[in-house]
């Protein structure tokens, strides 16, 4: 797909970017090339691949799933700029 320059102009407006006249062949030039690199991408057989979250097999330790109270809110509290009553005090932000 090849993007021309007036596309190039409505793409740069709709990612509110500033784009200088004398600078728009080239980021149609860019653009063009991007979808050009989709388009093989699209053309990859990727039946029977899991999806992968990192390069490298690895795992992430996971505790368990258990409710419990949070620990020890006074110390949390500690740490607030404001408190009142077991609870973070925050400023208004609504009338």
């Amino acid at each position: 797909m090849s993007i021309d320059e007036q596309t190039a102009r409505r793409v740069a407006h709709l990612a509110r970017i500033e784009v200088e006249d004398a600078a728009l062949p080239a980021l149609a030039t860019e653009l063009s090339a991007i979808l050009g690199f989709m388009e093989q991408l699209r053309e990859v057989d990727v039946d029977g691949v899991e999806p992968m979250t990192s390069v490298t097999p690895m795992s992430a330790p996971l505790r368990e799933d258990v409710v419990n109270d949070g620990g020890d809110a006074a110390r949390v509290l500690s740490n607030a700029p404001a408190a009142r009553d077991g609870f973070f005090t925050v400023p208004k932000v609504v009338e």
